[in-house]
């Protein structure tokens, strides 16, 4: 059975409660895929630490970008 390619997801900040050390507001982050933490209100994201961890989810909304800005964003990663 092939691999399916999963799209990268990437989230806008718009909350930085009790994590103003490792989030900023208005600032794109990459999601990284989690069943478990989505079923329980978490989003699994690399943050300014360059590591990822769970945030609540309320505190991102998802964000559609042209290629052109993934390729950008997924380059520096």
């Amino acid at each position: 059975m092939a691999k399916r390619l999963v799209k990268p997801q990437f989230l806008l900040c718009v909350k930085n409660d009790a994590y103003p050390a490792s989030l900023e507001v208005r600032k794109v982050y990459r999601a990284l895929p989690d069943a478990t933490a989505s079923e329980r209100g978490f989003v699994r994201v690399v943050d300014e630490s360059g590591e990822d961890y769970l945030y609540p989810a309320d505190h991102f909304v998802a964000v559609d970008l042209p290629q052109a800005a993934l390729d950008a964003l997924l380059a520096a990663s």
